[in-house]
């Protein structure tokens, strides 16, 4: 007898979106009709989801509105209204409305203290929180970050040199 594999819940409205990818979690908030708003790299092209390293490298973030499957593309996820215990969420009326109003705006970003996750926790709990970072902030060693900003120096370096040919 097979056994039934229960899917994904549906999202409702308001709820955070968690993106399972290669080394680190994308999060979204869904505003319905099959779609979230994300915090993304204003350069990424419409989809992608940020599924490119330069997510976390990048100092600057776009706000977008796209469908849910297009960013998730084929990696897993989850509904993950992770501070639900901690805080209250805000109105899901207020949470869709001030994610709306954000879309197309290009924000500053930081892996640490400004990434997408504490973009949508923002949204729905008034408060910036992001699990990932603060988790990384506190078992990052010395060695951990400069082996981050010799990652992220060769990168740049790189996309310098395939910007000038």
């Amino acid at each position: 007898m097979a056994s039934a594999v229960s899917p994904v819940p549906q999202p409702k409205p308001g709820d955070l979106i968690e993106i399972f990818r290669l080394g680190y979690e994308h999060w979204a908030l869904y505003v319905g009709d099959g779609y979230v708003i994300h915090l993304a790299p204003p350069d990424e092209y419409p989809g992608a989801g940020s599924s490119s390293i330069f997510s976390v490298l990048s100092s600057r973030g776009m706000v977008k509105r796209e469908l849910l499957r297009d960013v998730v593309g084929g990696c897993r996820y989850r509904v993950n209204n992770h501070l639900d215990h901690e805080h209250s969420p805000l109105p899901v009326n207020k949470i869709i409305r001030s994610a709306e109003e954000m879309v197309g705006k290009e924000l500053a970003y930081s892996v640490l203290n400004r990434n997408c996750e504490h973009f949508v926790t923002d949204l729905r709990y008034g408060k910036a929180r992001s699990r990932q970072a603060e988790k990384f902030k506190t078992t990052a060693t010395v060695g951990g970050l400069g082996a981050l900003a010799a990652i992220a120096v060769s990168f740049a370096v790189a996309n310098k040199r395939s910007q000038r040919q």
